[in-house]
């Protein structure tokens, strides 16, 4: 069962990052990104990693991020609101490496394969939550930041470019497709982190699961199966 969902919940910014030396493990990182001035062009990168799909936008940890089912990343601006009143200090769009900053919709609740509608013409699919990583802790400077993140259940989404388009500041989103099964982003970032036991149900997304997740699910599984 899909149901065709409209929400009062549009674009905040449109982020995009330059490549600069990466404070966690050498090399670059572009995970310090800023809103863009000018619409910014969206469309898939293509299924191997280290391309963003947003023009303008780059990727220096190549092996593990990018590619088609982590063209965007959406983060809720509300969220960041919740982590500056916890933390004590400003994170303005952009600061966790979003490339949506979003108003009135929670990525994190967002089943895998939902759909957004994004402008009058990008359709983007939820893939999977962002995991956080050495880059990312790093960047923050703050103790346990890995796990406290994990622990928040709130990691933001990561989506595939289904159509391709102009995004800006003010776009409104919509939700045109929410699959029937309830595996969520904060579901998944759940079974990957710090509640392993329910990586089994994260099957039940069926036929939305990327075959990168299918195949993690499955390697995560099968010690449990000798």
């Amino acid at each position: 069962m899909e149901n065709s969902v409209a929400e009062a919940s549009w674009v905040r910014a449109v982020n995009v990052g330059k490549l600069e030396p990466n404070p966690a493990k050498g090399g670059e990182t572009a995970i310090v990104k800023s809103p863009a001035e000018r619409p910014v062009f969206v469309s898939a990168p293509g299924p191997v990693k280290g391309e963003s799909g947003l023009e303008g936008d780059f990727i220096g940890d190549k092996e593990n991020h990018g590619g088609d089912d982590q063209a965007v990343y959406a983060f809720a601006r509300e969220d960041l609101d919740r982590w500056e009143a916890e933390l004590g200090f400003v994170l303005p769009d952009g600061a966790f490496g979003e490339n949506l900053t979003t108003i009135g919709i929670d990525p994190n609740e967002a089943r895998i394969g939902e759909r957004w509608r994004v402008g009058p013409d990008i359709l983007l699919e939820v893939t999977s939550p962002r995991i956080p990583c050495k880059t990312f802790a790093a960047l923050m400077g703050v103790a346990g930041w890995a796990r406290r993140f994990s622990e928040s259940g709130r990691p933001g989404a990561y989506l595939r470019v289904l159509q391709a388009g102009s995004v800006r500041a003010g776009d409104a989103i919509s939700v045109v497709r929410r699959p029937a099964h309830g595996v969520t982003v904060s579901m998944a970032l759940f079974a990957f982190t710090i509640k392993p036991q329910i990586i089994g149900d994260l099957l039940a997304a069926g036929e939305d699961l990327t075959p990168s997740m299918r195949y993690e699910i499955n390697t995560r599984l099968e010690p449990r199966h000798q």
